[in-house]
């Protein structure tokens, strides 16, 4: 014990692994009782009771039997049950138990050797309980007679020592001893000759004796049977008889033959043979034919339970003389037991952070067969995360060499493969499956690198606008995400406090309503955080855009729309059709469809002399200007958006129409007048409707009741037309935009327009017949108008519509 500490020392001070030392040696007697101290050995390793428990100490024995236990509490190691020298180590000098104390973090290896001592606790045994011998009376003193020597399992001064005779006899002594070759005899020695006449048969015991304290004995029976001469005895071929059979030969095989021959005539010539086994082989292999003396196999050896095996012939004459010979057999090792894989300790699962190096199981491998047989090799067919590095002897340690993923493989099938040197080899296969589990290192990941959300302007509150989703490649609390705004959002996204997100499912949403003229778009960023410790988290920028909705009424630049009087636009009266007489332009704070603008001409005070422009808001002359267009014209603009639904404006503008810009005034009218002026010209419109309504009553009563007499009132009135001259003039007139002077009756009226507008209501004479005049219509239609006489003063061309400067002074405008 002295010795294995010193050794300890030395290990610890150079830092080599204690498996590598001198074993730890103790002796224990067999059939010990279950509890006997065999040694201190945490003390004898250098180790206290408490590392013992930290370091989860145990026993490792090659075979997987425990003989031995270890009490971690005292450090003590004790006999686990009962130990049979003979039964673990059969025949052998030395029975030596050897096993290994495995320690863990970190792994540690003390080898342990118990030597399992002798007692005396077996007997000697003959082979056979009774011996009978025919012995010649003629045989002469200082014959021998050969017996089987007794066995003792037991070894050293435990076995055999001494044969004796009991009762005592004056024929026969016994003589023992060894031969040359190591083999033991046992003989009866004839001292004296007999005489069968007057002693035909004797009976006494052999006694074997061995040399244990206290020595125990075993007998045998014997009987000598006196015969008549029969002075040849049998004689073997060979003394010991060596067979070497393989293990795996087939029953009823034929180990070998044994001969014996014998000189002798007759009967006395005829030999028979017996087998007998050794010691404890009750249940005989082996059985030999006793006529040919042919040993041949009755149930398959195992070269692993018995390497060989000593059979007894005894060949015997009819005279009752016999002879003893040895056969040994050897059993042959074939390759008939697969390597086994035995796990002492294995880690799974596994953290997926482990470093490179980490042993995750330790296991031994062993196989029952020897030589080259017995000779096994490890290989692991993944070697990219794993590999197996040898430990110590037989064990081997399956280790980490890189790094490892959770995310990329979760779980290893690790087939670790032993295969002996035998021809051909034959293998054994484990599995070590093992799991890894997660570690917190895998941020959230947003399934888009950033995201658009839209939301139309005057939105209702809280309103849902769209998600955003984070994937986190862990599992369990490392992969749940919660989202949040970002703590902080930049000096640029004042109106980020607007956008709220749920924290479970990412939906985003904006808390109060928005105005597009006022913020048009805004960007917030979004975190998303795993529930690992540490947390991590990824970020990503949400950008909202308003959508536009039609709130604008678009909004007239120009004209300008004050509540002072309107500004004229002056027209020259020689201006043609097209000539640009002023541009409104407005705008619509709105955007897209909604703030395009389209421009149509709302009403006028001749609304066949304007045109506007759609999209480009200008107003233009659609004629020439005629002597009968009155002087001030008066129009209104309508602005319309193409939103829906569409919103519009109003502009006002006046336009005058003169011969000469040198010498212009322009009237000022106030807001008032213009008012009354307008409310009389409603009230003429009336007037006029009505009017015109009796006129088409009249004409039609007047039609039908005078419809025979209709050409000789045309003959006889003061101005004829044709009706198709008249139609014809008409329709250009139509075409044209204006009528005729000579038949305008003072109505104005256009092509196309839903408002007609009177300029002046005069009295119409209807001192003529009617007449056929089509005014706005197509030229299908007809309508009757009553003739009206025209003056040469409305005749004249140069007065019509017209005014000069001195007359236009003088004019007062409504």
């Amino acid at each position: 014990m002295a010795l294995a500490r010193q050794v300890l020392c030395v290990c610890a001070l150079l830092g080599l692994p204690l498996a590598g030392a001198e074993p730890i040696r103790y002796s224990v007697a067999e059939e010990a009782e279950s509890g006997s101290l065999v040694g201190e050995l945490a003390e004898d390793a250098g180790l206290t009771p408490a590392q013992l428990s930290a370091r989860r100490a145990r026993l490792v024995s090659e075979d997987g039997r425990q003989h031995f236990r270890l009490e971690r509490a005292s450090g003590r190691l004790v006999v686990a049950g009962r130990l049979d020298r003979e039964q673990l180590c059969a025949q052998s000098d030395t029975c030596m138990l050897p096993f290994e104390l495995l320690l863990s973090d970190p792994l540690q290896f003390f080898r342990v050797e118990v030597n399992l001592e002798d007692i005396n606790d077996h007997s000697p045994v003959f082979p056979k309980n009774r011996v009978t011998f025919r012995i010649l009376e003629a045989s002469d003193p200082g014959s021998r007679f050969p017996l089987e020597v007794a066995r003792d399992l037991d070894i050293g001064s435990n076995t055999v020592l001494a044969y004796s005779i009991s009762p005592e006899n004056e024929y026969f002594s016994v003589s023992y001893g060894s031969r040359a070759n190591g083999d033991k005899y046992l003989e009866l020695v004839l001292e004296k000759s007999v005489d069968r006449e007057e002693q035909a048969e004797m009976s006494f015991s052999v006694i074997a004796v061995d040399g244990g304290s206290p020595p125990k004995s075993g007998k045998t029976e014997i009987s000598v049977i006196i015969l008549d001469v029969n002075d040849n005895a049998p004689i073997f071929t060979q003394v010991r008889y060596i067979a070497k059979i393989l293990e795996n030969i087939p029953e009823g095989s034929v180990v070998l033959s044994v001969l014996a021959t014998d000189p002798d005539a007759g009967v006395n010539g005829d030999i028979s043979y017996q087998l007998s086994d050794g010691v404890g082989q009750s249940d005989s292999a082996f059985v030999i034919d006793s006529i040919t003396g042919e040993i041949k196999l009755t149930k398959p050896l195992d070269f692993e339970a018995a390497q060989t095996h000593e059979l007894t012939v005894r060949a015997t004459d009819g005279g009752g003389l016999s002879a003893i010979c040895k056969v040994l057999v050897e059993v042959v090792d074939v390759n008939d037991n697969a390597p086994e894989l035995v796990v002492s300790s294995f880690s799974s699962p596994l953290p997926e952070n482990t470093v490179p190096g980490t042993v995750v199981a330790l296991f031994t491998v062993r196989d029952r067969d020897s030589g080259a047989n017995g000779k096994i090799s490890c290989a692991l067919q993944d070697q990219l995360f794993f590999s197996l590095r040898p430990a110590y002897k037989n064990y081997y340690e399956l280790v980490t060499v890189s790094v490892l993923d959770r995310e990329e493989t979760p779980q290893y099938i690790l087939s670790v493969t032993a295969a002996d040197a035998g021809s051909p080899p034959l293998t054994s296969t484990h599995t070590f499956t093992v799991d890894i589990s997660d570690v917190n290192d895998n941020a959230p990941v947003f399934n888009q690198t950033s995201y658009t959300m839209y939301v139309r302007e005057n939105n209702v509150p809280t309103v849902f606008v769209g998600a955003v989703s984070a994937a986190d490649a862990d599992v369990g609390l490392n992969a749940k995400v919660t989202y949040s705004l970002a703590a902080e959002q930049g000096p640029e996204r004042a109106w980020c406090s607007c956008i709220s997100v749920n924290s479970e499912k990412g939906h985003v949403f904006v808390l109060r309503p928005l105005d597009y003229e006022r913020l048009r778009q805004t960007e917030v960023t979004v975190s998303a955080s795993d529930a690992g410790s540490p947390p991590l988290r990824a970020n990503v920028t949400v950008r909202l855009v308003v959508l536009d909705e039609n709130d604008n009424a678009p909004l007239v630049l120009y004209p300008a729309q004050e509540s002072g009087p309107a500004s004229s636009e002056l027209v020259p009266v020689s201006a043609e059709a097209g000539y640009l007489i002023s541009k409104v332009v407005a705008v619509d704070a709105d955007s897209g469809q909604n703030s395009w603008l389209s421009y149509h001409l709302l009403r006028a005070t001749d609304p066949g002399l304007f045109s506007v422009g759609l999209q480009s808001g200008e107003v233009r002359l659609r004629r020439p200007v005629t002597e009968r267009d009155s002087v001030k014209q008066k129009l209104v603009v309508l602005v319309r958006d193409n939103g829906k639904p569409p919103l519009s404006a109003t502009a006002a503008l006046s336009a005058l129409l003169l011969k000469d810009f040198s010498d212009v005034r322009l009237p000022h009218s106030s807001p008032a007048s213009e008012d009354q002026a307008a409310a009389s010209l409603t009230t003429y419109l009336i007037i006029a409707l009505v009017f015109v309504s009796l006129l088409l009553l009249i004409s039609t009563v007047v039609l039908l009741a005078r419809k025979v007499c209709r050409r000789k009132e045309l003959k006889a009135g003061p101005v004829l037309y044709a009706a198709d001259t008249l139609q014809s003039g008409l329709a250009d007139a139509a075409a044209a935009g204006t009528l005729p002077r000579a038949y305008c009756y003072e109505i104005s009226l256009t092509t196309g327009s839903g408002n007609s507008e009177f300029r002046f209501l005069k009295p119409i004479l209807p001192s003529l017949p009617p007449q056929h005049c089509a005014v706005g219509q197509s030229p299908d239609e007809e309508q009757d108008f009553p003739g009206v006489p025209v003056s040469s003063e409305d005749m004249a061309p140069d007065n019509a519509g017209t005014l000069s400067a001195g007359q236009f002074n003088g004019l007062s405008f409504a």
